[in-house]
């Protein structure tokens, strides 16, 4: 067993990057950032069966066999930053999806909570951000409770990485 703490820092960034490059290898990460998008999505598509959208979509990540259009957010909360704000949903109010596919993980990436939330419900609960020309929606406890909402948590769970 590796002791990090007596790791250069150059070392775990090193560690850091080959496990993203073998992430990336393997299908899980599609990009080079933060990987908590890409693996919110990965877990949807493997979950529901949908197919990814390039990632060049202005405004959905996914489409299912009906051809529903879904937006896919993920947040990890940690000790040090338990906000549920999700990423900026841009042009939220021209549409652009039919649902918003929201997963909260822990600090390991195991799934907390996972919900899916028809459009219309995300539009009425986020508010406009002029400075980011774009809308800032929160996935408090309260969103499971609303009318519409699917609870798919237990559905993302038993999706093997």
């Amino acid at each position: 067993m590796t002791n990090w703490k007596t790791l250069p820092s150059a070392a775990l960034l090193k560690l850091h990057a080959d496990i993203a490059g073998e992430l990336r290898d393997r299908g899980i990460l599609r990009s080079s950032n933060n990987p908590t998008a890409d693996v919110a999505e990965h877990l949807f598509c493997r979950a529901f069966g949908w197919i990814q959208a390039g990632n060049s979509h202005p405004s959905a990540d996914a489409t299912c066999a009906e051809g529903k259009l879904y937006q896919i957010k993920g947040r990890r909360l940690t000790p040090q930053n338990a906000s549920r704000e999700l990423s900026a949903l841009r042009r939220l109010s021209d549409g652009g999806f039919h649902y918003l596919a929201a997963v909260l993980f822990a600090p390991d990436y195991s799934v907390t909570r996972a919900a899916i939330i028809p459009h219309e419900l995300v539009l009425k609960n986020s508010v406009y951000v002029k400075h980011t020309n774009a809308w800032r929606f929160l996935l408090r406890d309260a969103s499971w409770t609303w009318p519409g909402v699917r609870d798919v948590t237990e559905e993302l769970r038993v999706v093997k990485l």
